[in-house]
């Protein structure tokens, strides 16, 4: 009976040994006596008991967050800039046989590779190109990964953390920029009232009656308060015939 049950116990080791199920995003590097013999999966996958062995590989993407950075600008800034990683597995034999551990060696390539790229840009490109500066980062590495079966689909930078004094100095600048953008507006402004004013004056004094009409126009505007006490002044077209009466008499 201990026999039987021995027998049992063994068979379903080599079983287990034997019989491999992979999902449909898994891939299997199978070693024949330490030796690379190709990729398998996924699916039902058989192996040579006590011969061959299989590692798995997943072949998603990862999003891989990459540590906040100590970055000096190439304008002498000083920053902390954290950014997010999304790669795959292209090549499942090359990314076991080619180096150690894929994840960490892209992690580590990653944070070298974003404390390079920021140094050589100002601080003012870093904060209005970040689609060049991603678009840098994601070709500088999936050349380096290329040789690892990995394939860096795309590179965000997340967050940029700028010291407190920076931060003021930039409101300070904001703020200044916003006044003199005002005062240009309103200068502009008073350009165009003044040619206004200025056509509006030449039409009416071409026309006496237009200039009555905008001498009457004004006073009942202003007249809808009762509490104002009006001074008009009286144009002089209108006192003119009698003045030359005055003179021929």
């Amino acid at each position: 009976m201990e026999f039987l049950i021995a027998i049992v116990v063994i068979g379903a080791i080599i079983f287990s040994s034997m019989v491999k199920i992979l999902n449909d995003w898994e891939r299997g590097v199978v070693l024949r006596l330490g030796r690379a013999v190709g990729v398998r999966g996924p699916g039902l996958i058989l192996l040579i008991p006590f011969v061959e062995r299989m590692m798995k590989i997943d072949t998603r993407t990862v999003a891989m967050d990459v540590q906040p950075q100590d970055v000096i600008t190439k304008d002498n800034v000083s920053m902390q800039v954290n950014a997010v990683v999304y790669f795959k597995v292209v090549s499942p034999l090359e990314a076991i046989t080619k180096v150690e551990d894929y994840y960490f060696a892209t992690s580590q390539l990653a944070q070298t590779t974003l404390r390079s790229v920021m140094g050589q840009y100002p601080l003012d490109d870093v904060l209005e190109h970040r689609d060049k500066i991603n678009a840098t980062l994601q070709g500088i590495l999936d050349k380096h990964t290329e040789a690892w079966g990995i394939k860096v689909t795309m590179v965000e930078v997340k967050q940029i953390d700028l010291p407190k004094e920076m931060q003021r100095a930039m409101a300070r600048e904001a703020e200044a920029e916003r006044e003199r953008r005002a005062k240009v507006i309103s200068a502009e402004g008073e350009l165009q009232r003044a040619q206004k004013l200025a056509e509006a004056s030449t039409t009416m004094s071409s026309s006496p009656s237009a200039l009555q009409l905008a001498y009457m126009q004004t006073l009942t505007e202003i007249a809808g308060d009762k509490s104002n006490t009006v001074i008009f002044p009286l144009p002089m077209d209108l006192i003119k015939p009698f003045m030359e009466l005055t003179h021929k008499n």
